[in-house]
């Protein structure tokens, strides 16, 4: 007997039809069927709101939102258990909230790191596995979907809170799966940062830590006693065209609790068990990634290398600068030079170091979040 644990799964317009027939091989093919099957317990991400009246929230960034009768395609997939803490989850607002979970309620599908308030959304879930008792705790960065005291919401990571969360869980259960919504899209590897926030969930007593919020698969750190996944890549979100969303990887837990992988292929509008070849093909560069990450020279080189191909954008936006269409077409076509050449302009070395001194300390970072909140209520 196994335990499975997957990544996101969202329904979008072209295979919402094929979740709510709750045809499951029409998903997953029959392979990947038979292994969900097969195993004891199965854990998956719930990155949207189920609801079928659109009530989004102001916020940066796409307002999810699927049917309520998604929800047959969850449970033909035979999903135990959906971690909700996500940034996702509030994009309907307080009513996509409530009858997503009363969807998963009416479906007997258990759900972890969303409530009412801050101490409900820290709950742990806790199930047994193989004559064990196994605590999972769920927690998301913050964006739009965190919980606060007016409006419930995902339970967010705290190093003091989430570090003291599993400690607690230390002295009630047998082995903890952390399940941990943050790191940067699209990017393979840890910062150090991300780094330091996983291996205190280790430190504090959790076996396994993963991170579900890259899109892409990254790498995986055996740290201390504990196992680390840093991206496991998406399961089944049919919105991208973009390499890093083609793959993915379920983990898989024996009866031991030894960590393995079963990679996954996006196909349209599905996904499928990855061949052979693909298989060895995935594991080969996840590997890869894991040895890279051993040096922490590697890791900080890496960052600072990704965190210059995404400057611009950030500057751009604090800048208020907007981007018509011709001008996204043209900065396209010179590779982003466009924009580069505009923000150097804008923001000299002077004004970096102002932006840089207003981000990095804390107490004028707390000013500009509460500040910022109270201008777009």
């Amino acid at each position: 007997m196994n335990l499975i644990i997957g990544a996101d799964i969202v329904p979008t317009d072209t295979n919402a039809p094929i979740f709510s027939e709750g045809n499951a091989e029409n998903l997953v093919g029959a392979e990947l069927k038979a292994i969900l099957d097969s195993a004891a317990y199965r854990i998956f991400n719930l990155e949207t709101p189920l609801t079928d009246e659109a009530t989004p929230i102001p916020k940066g960034g796409p307002n999810l939102i699927a049917p309520v009768s998604a929800v047959k395609g969850y449970r033909a997939l035979g999903i135990d258990l959906l971690t909700v803490a996500n940034n996702h989850i509030l994009d309907q607002g307080i009513k996509g909230l409530k009858t997503t979970l009363k969807a998963l309620e009416d479906n007997s599908i258990a759900y972890v790191g969303v409530g009412d308030n801050a101490e409900d959304a820290a709950k742990p879930y806790y199930f047994e596995f193989e004559s064990k008792k196994i605590g999972v705790y769920a927690c998301a960065e913050h964006e739009f979907s965190i919980v606060n005291n007016s409006t419930p919401g995902a339970n967010p990571f705290d190093a003091i809170r989430s570090y003291g969360h599993i400690l607690e869980m230390k002295a009630n259960c047998d082995y903890i799966i952390v399940l941990y919504h943050g790191g940067k899209e699209h990017y393979r590897y840890p910062s150090l940062d991300l780094q330091k926030v996983c291996r205190g969930f280790v430190d504090s007593g959790a076996n396994l830590v993963v991170c579900q919020h890259s899109h892409c698969i990254g790498c995986e750190e055996k740290y201390r006693d504990g196992t680390i996944v840093y991206g496991q890549g998406n399961f089944l979100f049919d919105h991208s065209k973009k390499d890093e969303w083609k793959t993915g990887l379920l983990i898989k837990l024996d009866e031991s609790f030894n960590v393995s992988y079963i990679p996954v292929v996006k196909n349209e509008n599905t996904v499928l068990l990855a061949d052979s070849e693909k298989s060895k093909e995935i594991i080969s560069a996840f590997e890869k990634r894991g040895e890279e990450i051993k040096s922490p020279e590697f890791i900080e080189k890496k960052y600072t290398e990704f965190s210059m191909t995404m400057i611009d954008g950030y500057l751009r936006i604090l800048s208020g600068k907007k981007m018509c269409l011709p001008y996204k077409v043209l900065n396209k076509l010179l590779k982003g030079k466009l924009l580069h050449f505009s923000m150097n302009r804008r923001f000299n070395k002077r004004k970096l170091l102002s932006v840089l001194n207003v981000i990095e300390c804390e107490a004028h970072r707390e000013l500009i979040i509460q500040a910022l909140k109270n201008k777009t209520l």
